[in-house]
């Protein structure tokens, strides 16, 4: 099979980054709308912050169909290929955001309104476990090896991205509508509009071919029966260690904006325009330095570059409460632009290249899945509900929330380390020096 040309590189990866965005269009709206007025309109109570836990409760719910999700979607991808899922994963995590638009309140239906919430959100978790495998190993298995840090980075740019549209929809409709308005109806129009990225995404998908990757490897052996099975029998340490791992990637991106706007908002009550402006500034530096993180990662590794962003993280998190709790423009944007930037960019950037490396061709898929989606449930989906139950066990003070993320960032980096298959594409040392090449041959993957 002739190698792919730069130009289906590039439709590829940016058809996968399109996935990415709809992926974290759905969650950061959702996590957005939840921290400014989804406890009054399907969780009210008398305590404001204890509505907006029971709204980040339905978030977690969302999370935790997605492992499930990893793992059918995982299944029939390593069994009959990446493209047709990604179609139908598409359908499943822009139909569910859609639908949220649609949702009566509970004043007007009582409570179907969280129920029917919470079946939307396991409905959009199965899509969204299936969504990221497949639209990282599009973008692996058709770029060069020795370039896979960088162009699965340009997958990831769809996470900020993801989160900056809604971010600056929401903020806009808060500066320009009459006050009251978003907080009645406004807010259902970013999930409306959400049938636009869905639109073309679905029809950006359809018109690329299934990985040439995983077409070599169907026509030089036949797929397993229970990519699951196999996955587990051979690569379990992996699979845990990559889960640990992933953690507080996952986690630490949801601290800096979904708590953070919490915090701000109902904890200091502070206007949430300036903070929402610093998550958009953040997220847009994010955009530009993913790829150059990921460039990296193709050069001085990628355990160096993720662990790295870690523990930059461990050092940046009690500045980063500081600075936001001054309330101060131009402080909120240094924080956010640190965090996310840099921290969250720099673990972002190299982590598909270093997990996806993990595991074969014939249950990279599954493994993948499983690794992001189990992760990024411990991760992302507890962080909103843990990191809100830690301001109210502590007063509203981020002392236990500071604790609770070097804990992470700390235990992730330590998994990390021990994932020194995640570097299998890249050449022997020459007089002591790495290369920096892709010398993983597919035939011999059963020895990874």
């Amino acid at each position: 099979m002739s190698r792919p040309d730069r130009t289906q590189v590039r439709r590829v990866t940016w058809a996968s980054a399109l996935g990415t965005t709809v992926e974290y269009y759905d969650f950061t709206l959702y996590a957005t709308t939840a921290a400014l007025v989804f406890n009054e309109i399907f969780f009210p109570a008398e305590n404001a912050l204890v509505g907006t836990l029971a709204a980040f409760a339905t978030f977690f719910v969302g999370y935790l169909a997605r492992p499930l999700g990893g793992l059918l979607f995982g299944h029939f991808g390593d069994r009959l290929g990446r493209k047709t899922i990604l179609i139908i994963t598409m359908v499943l995590m822009g139909g569910g955001t859609f639908l949220v638009g649609l949702l009566p309140s509970y004043d007007t239906i009582g409570i179907w309104a969280p129920v029917l919430l919470v079946l939307i959100r396991l409905l959009q978790g199965l899509g969204m476990g299936g969504e990221y495998g497949g639209g990282v190993l599009m973008a692996l298995e058709y770029s060069p090896r020795e370039r896979q840090g960088f162009f699965t980075s340009l997958v990831h740019i769809g996470t900020p991205a993801g989160v900056l549209l809604p971010v600056g929809i929401v903020t806009l409709l808060d500066l320009w509508l009459p006050d009251g308005a978003y907080e009645s109806w406004a807010w259902r129009l970013p999930f409306l509009a959400s049938i636009v990225l869905i639109a073309l995404g679905v029809y950006i998908r359809t018109h690329i071919g299934e990985s040439p990757e995983f077409v070599r490897a169907r026509e030089e052996r036949a797929a397993h029966a229970l990519p699951a099975k196999e996955l587990f029998r051979g690569h379990t340490a992996r699979v845990l260690l990559s889960i640990i791992a992933k953690i507080a990637e996952s986690g630490l991106f949801n601290v800096y904006y979904v708590v953070a706007i919490a915090y701000v908002t109902a904890e200091l009550d502070q206007p949430r325009e300036p903070v929402l402006l610093a998550v958009l500034i953040g997220c847009a530096a994010e955009c530009l330095t993913l790829p150059l993180f990921g460039a990296l990662s193709d050069r001085v590794g990628r355990r160096a570059v993720y662990i790295g962003g870690a523990v930059f993280q461990i050092a940046l998190v009690v500045p980063f409460f500081l600075l936001v709790s001054t309330g101060n423009l131009a402080l909120m944007i240094l924080a956010m632009t640190l965090g996310l930037g840099i921290g969250h960019g720099a673990m972002y950037g190299a982590q598909a290249a270093l997990f996806a490396n993990l595991y074969p061709v014939s249950v990279r898929y599954t493994g993948l899945s499983v690794t992001q989606q189990v992760g990024a449930t411990l991760g992302g989906g507890l962080a909103p509900l843990l990191g809100t139950a830690l301001l109210a066990a502590a007063g509203g003070h981020w002392t236990w929330l500071v604790v609770y993320a070097i804990g992470i960032a700390a235990l992730s980096s330590l998994a990390a380390s021990r994932l020194g298959a995640g570097e299998a594409d890249r050449a022997p040392a020459r007089n002591g020096r790495k290369t920096g090449k892709n010398t993983f041959d597919p035939s011999q993957e059963s020895a990874l």
